[in-house]
């Protein structure tokens, strides 16, 4: 079953805030790393938030996830600050590194490789 308009409506507003939040407080500490927040998912009764994050970065990439980890409780007490009057709780931030893009990529790569001749009329 698909999502609520109000799950949507949340996962929204939720990508808006967090993109704010990172470029605010995140951007000196990864300093070589560019974020993008591809998409988030909400649990039902709104208790969670899954964060998809892609990250474009000249150095590990594991390193700025797992950096975005450990300031979790950080991110999630300026998000409420933000949201904290549009629904009970703040949800509980899970991040998880969207690999979508690197899929993409190599799909690319694998088909310019192919070698396939004109369609004969």
């Amino acid at each position: 079953m698909g999502e609520s308009k109000r799950q949507l409506k949340v996962g929204r507003q939720l990508q808006k805030d967090l993109s704010e939040i990172f470029r605010l407080k995140l951007s000196d500490s990864l300093k070589n790393a560019l974020l993008t927040i591809t998409r988030v998912d909400v649990s039902p009764d709104l208790s969670v938030a899954k964060i998809y994050i892609s990250v474009f970065s000249t150095g590990a990439k594991q390193d700025a996830v797992e950096q975005i980890n450990q300031e979790k409780g950080e991110l999630r007490r300026a998000l409420g600050m933000r949201i904290g009057k549009q629904v009970r709780k703040v949800p509980e931030l899970i991040f998880v590194e969207d690999h979508g893009s690197e899929h993409a990529s190599n799909i690319e790569s694998i088909l310019s490789r192919l070698d396939i001749p004109p369609q004969s009329d």
